[in-house]
């Protein structure tokens, strides 16, 4: 009996000592990142032994607050880096309401105009029209080429977040092969698990995962959408060929030889390979932040620019031409001024068919034979059916006709319409009706007005105030050679010509005002296209928020671009704040089930203490038992 208590209490002291060494180590790493509270497990010594053996340490794991904690990990790396992005982008155009925001020049602009119509024989209210002028067109440019360098910002971090995962991808294999070969009653393993609980929390930062734990310890790693990246100790190898510095026409295309913009390639253990954005496989962490922020907020920002620019401009050299109902009794259709019609001055066509649905066909001149291949996407109404056409200059020699843009009109829309002259109207005045085809709801187009960025003192209105770039082109919305649009914001200036002839901006031929002296005819209608003038701007700027094309003036057009980012960064913070919150909550709730309290575990050491002593005095009891047989 004796030797039976002496052996009892030698295996409780031993079961006590190893408890105690775990509660240590766990008070010792209170605090450290990835760790999970140790238990011990004793057993039973079998039978013909008395008490129990130390039995195995293993962890306090919840797999289900784990895998809450992951995916809230995604998401907060996500939501951050689109806050973050999307308030970057709203400062790009100012505090609305400041002199130097973007509404602020363009308001200095607009009143520079009302200055000089009012005192148009003022050579100081000239200069003041163009430079600010030159002060839009250079805050305009600064905001788009912030919104470039944002992108490429982008690009660099998708890079480093790509080789960051495929390491930690890697890291997991070593991981897997360590632990599998590790029995479970080795005390490293924990060690190696926590390890790899750590990689597999900073992996789902970068990339929305599921960790599915196998038969033999070891984990397989699949993205959200399914596709496996890690299989026991075979890991992807992942790439990004990066493309540096991006330019607004660097988007993203999933065929790779037309896309401008680095891609995920993962390169499987057989030697598969899988465009993981192609396929969409990504859809969480800062790497799905990052590519919708390069691929699509960035992009219609951008295009919100690119058409702040060109309304501008169109503003200041085009007619708005609105489709009218003949005025003799014709039913069927419209009829429209197109005198001047230039390559690009889209004309926009609203039919409906016999279900009462309404769309746009969107008819676009090319001086180019045959005309070039146009995404619906580039135009006003990415949803329109486009049809390009070709015509020749309005400079052209022998002169251009009218009877050639209705033919050219007739041949694009084909059966179902007819086209024809206005009678008793312009010159340039086009009738289409319709004949059999979807009913004609509305007509209109923006329509060039001078002939090029030289042609500062015709007789109308209008004036080439705004060119592209430093070849000062007009702008005419041309697809010859490339959408014109595209980039636009970045390269837009003020006409050298008109600089050099600042009297151009009240010389009109044809007034009865010497020319240099002039009047406020011109830039009283520059002033009123900028801030009276509806004019179509495209649905790819979202700044209706519905698939349309917004109807708008220019100056509330800017005051819709700042409106719309503004909301945007705000909504984006909010999000971010939510999700912020519940990542508090998953961490709490993982760090209540595994992590280390130190009360608890200062209350344990404690007890264990004072078994330890109880055991000890068994033993000793015990002993003094045995000396006291020994001794009779």
């Amino acid at each position: 009996m004796a030797l039976d208590a002496f052996s009892t209490a030698t295996a409780g002291l031993r079961v006590t000592q190893a408890q105690i060494g775990v509660v240590s180590q766990n008070i010792a790493n209170v605090g450290t990142a990835g760790y999970v509270r140790r238990t011990l497990s004793p057993v039973s010594a079998g039978v013909g032994n008395a008490g129990v053996a130390t039995g195995t340490i293993g962890r306090a794991l919840d797999a289900a607050a784990l895998k809450q904690l992951r995916s809230e990990t995604s998401g907060a790396a996500y939501t951050g880096l689109m806050a973050k992005t999307r308030t970057q982008l709203d400062t790009l155009y100012g505090r609305p309401g400041d002199s130097s925001a973007l509404d602020g020049v363009f308001n200095s602009f607009t009143l520079s105009l009302q200055t000089l119509a009012a005192n148009p024989t003022s050579t100081a209210a000239r200069a003041t029209v163009l430079s600010s002028a030159s002060d839009l067109a250079t805050r305009i440019g600064s905001a788009a080429n912030g919104v470039q360098a944002l992108r490429s910002g982008l690009e660099s971090q998708l890079a480093a977040d790509t080789d960051q995962a495929s390491n930690l991808l890697a890291q997991l294999a070593k991981l897997n092969t360590r632990i599998v070969a590790t029995s479970a009653e080795d005390p490293s393993r924990p060690d190696l698990e926590d390890q790899r609980d750590q990689a597999l929390t900073s992996l789902s930062g970068l990339i929305d995962i599921n960790a599915v734990t196998q038969s033999d310890g070891s984990v397989s790693v699949l993205t959200g959408s399914g596709v496996t990246l890690l299989d026991r100790s075979n890991a992807a190898s992942l790439s990004f060929d990066a493309r540096g510095t991006l330019s607004a026409n660097a988007l993203y295309s999933n065929d790779p030889s037309q896309s401008g913009v680095g891609t995920i390639v993962a390169m499987t253990p057989g030697g598969g390979k899988i465009d993981l954005l192609a396929s969409g496989a990504i859809r969480s962490g800062s790497i799905a932040a990052a590519v919708e922020l390069r691929d699509t907020v960035l992009p219609q920002a951008q295009r919100q620019l690119d058409d702040l620019a060109a309304g501008l401009s169109r503003a200041m050299s085009d007619r708005v031409a609105t489709g009218t109902v003949p005025t003799d009794g014709t039913k069927g259709g419209f009829d429209i001024d197109l005198t001047g019609l230039s390559a690009g001055n889209a004309i926009t066509l609203t039919v409906q068919d016999g279900s009462g649905t309404q769309r746009n066909l969107i008819l676009v001149p090319s001086y180019q034979t045959p005309p070039p291949t146009i995404p619906a996407g580039a135009t006003d109404d990415a949803n329109a059916t486009v049809i390009p056409f070709t015509i020749r200059r309005p400079d052209a020699v022998p002169p251009r006709t009218a009877d050639e843009i209705r033919g050219a009109i007739t041949a694009a829309l084909g059966g179902g319409y007819t086209v024809s002259g206005v009678p008793g109207g312009e010159a340039g005045a086009v009738r289409i009706l319709s004949s059999g085809g979807a009913a004609l709801v509305a007509a209109s187009a923006s329509v060039t007005q001078v002939t090029s960025a030289a042609d500062i003192k015709g007789s109308a209105t209008q004036i080439p105030l705004f060119v592209d770039g430093a070849s000062a082109t007009l702008f005419t919305g041309s697809f010859d050679g490339g959408s014109q649009l595209t980039g636009f914001a970045q390269r837009i200036a003020v006409n050298p010509t008109v600089v050099g002839s600042a009297g151009s901006l009240v010389g009109i031929t044809g007034t009865g005002t010497a020319s240099g002296i002039g009047d406020g005819a011109r830039p009283q209608a520059l002033f009123t296209a900028l801030t009276g003038t509806q004019r179509l701007f495209s649905s790819s700027s979202g700044i209706s928020g519905i698939n349309a094309p917004t109807r708008s003036s220019v100056a509330d057009f800017v005051q819709g671009v700042i409106s719309v980012q503004g909301a945007a960064a705000a909504a984006a913070q909010d999000l971010d704040e939510g999700q912020g919150i519940a990542l508090s909550t998953a961490q709490g709730r993982f760090a209540s089930a595994s992590g280390v309290n130190i009360d608890q575990e200062m209350s344990n050491l404690i007890a264990l203490q004072q078994a330890y002593a109880a055991n000890a005095r068994v033993l000793t009891a015990a002993r003094d038992m045995i000396d006291t047989l020994l001794r009779i």
